[in-house]
């Protein structure tokens, strides 16, 4: 089933039997460790098939407990190969000066992205375990700020990120604030457009002014 998420080329998600669009931002919802890991495995073991630069931040485990299940998930892929897996702890990626900085995390995904495309174009596929925010890490307040200007950051690159969101462990308030800023949902293994997203010029201009042009 393809679903147009933007005006670039067409990929194959590797969650059920979906195919988007390039550019794509989104929020994939789950409570148990099984929904979590069927978006994970097949999303990751897809981008390998094809080629991607696959970059995984797990915050609900070990890199040691995903290398081992996406073995068994995906036995051809090897996890090991940081040219097409670079495995992330939250500390390395969100906050490595043990801050979290909307305006760092755009410099730092922008860097990444420059040396991504230095010997051609190269989709990315990008998923992360968002759980490490309610560590009262100083910053994590402002992450929905990051994710809604990372719909401009992702918007006309060959880029896609799934936020990963523990409906179990995030309040209400929060996951609604994540419906605002992600336009598309996985949510039992279903992709959707979401209803309640918010553009980031009109949310950021009502909640996070400061944070509309950095």
């Amino acid at each position: 089933m393809h679903i147009k998420t933007s005006n670039q080329e067409p990929f194959t998600l590797g969650v059920g039997d979906y195919t988007c669009n390039l550019g794509l931002h989104v929020a994939g919802l789950y409570e148990t460790e099984q929904e979590r890991d069927d978006i994970i495995m097949g999303f990751l073991s897809q981008g390998y098939k094809e080629g991607d630069l696959q970059l995984y931040c797990p915050a609900e485990r070990t890199a040691e407990d995903f290398h081992e299940k996406m073995h068994h998930r995906c036995p051809h892929c090897n996890t090991h190969d940081r040219n097409y897996f670079q495995i992330n702890s939250a500390k390395e990626l969100y906050y490595p000066e043990g801050a979290f900085s909307p305006k760092q995390m755009d410099i730092g995904l922008n860097d990444f992205f420059t040396k991504s495309q230095e010997n051609g174009k190269r989709t990315i596929r990008a998923t992360a375990e968002m759980v490490w925010a309610l560590d009262a890490i100083p910053g994590s307040d402002l992450l929905m700020v990051y994710e809604s200007r990372l719909n401009y950051f992702i918007a006309g690159k060959p880029w896609i990120s799934i936020c990963l969101y523990n409906v179990n462990k995030f309040s209400g308030a929060t996951i609604m604030n994540v419906l605002r800023t992600h336009p598309f949902t996985i949510n039992g293994g279903i992709l959707t457009e979401n209803p309640y997203f918010i553009d980031p010029d009109i949310w950021l201009k009502e909640n996070y002014p400061a944070y509309l042009n950095i």
